[in-house]
């Protein structure tokens, strides 16, 4: 039977770049989300090596808007041998699509199980970890999930005025939500309409509900890519923390 290092040697990571990403996207340029640099090189850049670190040998990119020039993009890096080692295929998944269409149009690219991500989340994220809880709970899919960061200060208050704390804009340590880096058995498919839907509201809780679907909590570092701010904060986190929480390469 072949080890762990060649089953996720085997296993695709597919990458959801599609979107037009209107919250972050500089309206001059209006480049593709993926494309959006943090530390001098595209996000996405950033994903394919941090996957690449832990032995994900073959990526799928499902494109949408602008997917020319995300495809220009990567004909740049095979030449150059940025990602030495590994095959990535881009496929054009519609313009509109919303995230469960676009994972449909990729199924005939997938023989088994595959990671499925986004293009805008960075993290620390220990893959190999949450690879292993899949192979042994033996579920449809793993969920990541992680403590988000309290957009506010929280307060803790006794009586009707006297603070006890405040934590500015601290993690919130008794909810979960999702980080957007799953993996999947071929199997997911199955509930997964051919007309466009949404992956996160429409799909998952279907499988949700009959119990096929488990987490991993993830309490080390996860930063989404929403907005302008959330990329200057990557950006700065890039250039300012020794080491990088995602840098492995």
């Amino acid at each position: 039977m072949p080890d762990n290092n060649s089953k996720i040697k085997n296993t695709p990571v597919v990458i959801l770049a599609g979107g037009l990403g209107s919250r972050i996207a500089d309206v001059k340029k209006r480049i593709p989300k993926c494309l959006v640099e943090i530390g001098g090189k595209p996000i996405i850049y950033h994903i394919i090596k941090y996957f690449q670190f832990y032995g994900f040998e073959n990526f799928i990119i499902c494109t949408g808007f602008k997917s020319k020039e995300v495809e220009r993009y990567f004909q740049k890096t095979n030449k150059l041998k940025t990602f030495k080692g590994v095959k990535i295929n881009t496929v054009f998944t519609g313009l509109n699509s919303n995230t469960g269409l676009r994972i449909k149009k990729i199924e005939k690219h997938i023989k088994n199980n595959f990671f499925l991500t986004y293009c805008d989340g960075l993290t620390n994220l220990n893959l190999k970890k949450l690879f292993n809880l899949f192979l042994k709970e033996k579920k449809i899919g793993v969920m990541t999930a992680v403590n988000p960061r309290s957009r506010f200060g929280i307060i803790s208050i006794k009586g009707d005025k006297n603070i006890l704390s405040f934590d500015e804009k601290s993690l919130i340590k008794n909810l979960w939500v999702n980080a957007g880096f799953y993996i999947f058995k071929k199997k997911i498919f199955d509930y997964m309409p051919s007309k466009n839907s949404i992956f996160e509201s429409q799909i998952l809780p279907k499988v949700v509900k009959k119990k096929l679907l488990i987490s991993f909590k993830h309490k080390g570092f996860w930063k989404c890519m929403d907005t302008i701010k959330d990329k200057n904060e990557l950006n700065d986190i890039w250039f300012d923390s020794k080491p990088t929480p995602w840098k492995k390469w």
